[in-house]
């Protein structure tokens, strides 16, 4: 809310603009290279998407992305190795309740898909192009990860921490879910996570003139993923991959220019 109230009030202070400049912020990238992005398109854009992501091992196997896929891939291997340590402490504190409280699964769900809705309803009220474009780009990256979550979660079922007893075996937790075949509740990756950080990357890029949009995205975003640690409804693997994902899908995929 507050990137969508305050930023054309600091543009208006900074004094007068041509309908163009308030049409959208100056961005040479996106200038003239941006996709056509409506309620026409949206599903046309996501199948495309969905064939740039799932077509990524193409690229591997081109040569490209060697490092970003190794270090991610390293990342988060070593940190399943570390969860059987870290997250039986989640399990046995209580320094978070109130945290919790406040970040509870339906509630970070709920603000996640929230914001792009606001952005259209006010870009819409405003007649503001911009702000329209950039909720369905948010929206767009948010259906592209919970396609991949989706897959990803069937696919490993992994059990959650709290699928396990406190002085259960939190080390052999893939392929182990029972609850795989009613569809997702399963634990990797993160799709609070994954969402969270597909939305507030796109708002980080679009508003990125004002400094302090990508640090309030992706502060928020973290305090997300860091949630559902603490809750004990994902590993800190879970999470950190699902950042990843989230981040990398719409930073290279949805805000790739066309």
């Amino acid at each position: 809310m507050g990137i969508e109230f305050w930023c054309p009030l600091a543009g208006a202070q900074e004094g007068p603009r041509t309908a163009a400049a308030d049409a959208r912020p100056q961005d040479p990238v996106l200038a003239g290279a941006e996709r056509d992005v409506s309620w026409r398109t949206f599903p046309q854009n996501v199948l495309q998407d969905q064939k740039d992501i799932w077509l990524f091992p193409v690229q591997l196997g081109k040569g490209r992305h060697w490092l970003p896929t190794l270090l991610v891939t390293g990342v988060t291997a070593a940190l399943i190795t570390a969860d059987p340590h870290d997250t039986p402490y989640f399990r046995r504190t209580g320094r978070f309740q109130g945290f919790n409280d406040l970040f509870s699964g339906r509630i970070t769900a709920a603000e996640t898909a929230i914001v792009p809705a606001f952005f259209l309803a006010v870009g819409r009220f405003r007649s503001a192009s911009y702000s329209q474009r950039t909720a369905l780009l948010a929206g767009e990256a948010y259906a592209d990860s919970a396609i991949v979550d989706v897959v990803m979660k069937v696919a490993t079922r992994r059990l959650r921490p709290s699928d396990i007893a406190p002085r259960g075996n939190f080390s052999d937790t893939f392929f182990s879910s029972p609850k795989s075949l009613s569809g997702i509740n399963t634990s990797f990756p993160s799709g609070h996570a994954t969402a969270a950080f597909a939305v507030a990357t796109v708002f980080s890029h679009r508003y990125r003139q004002h400094r302090w949009v990508p640090w309030v995205s992706y502060g928020a975003a973290a305090a997300i993923g860091f949630s559902r640690v603490t809750t004990q409804a994902h590993f800190p693997s879970d999470v950190f991959l699902g950042a990843a994902l989230g981040y990398t899908m719409t930073k290279f995929v949805v805000l790739r220019p066309r």
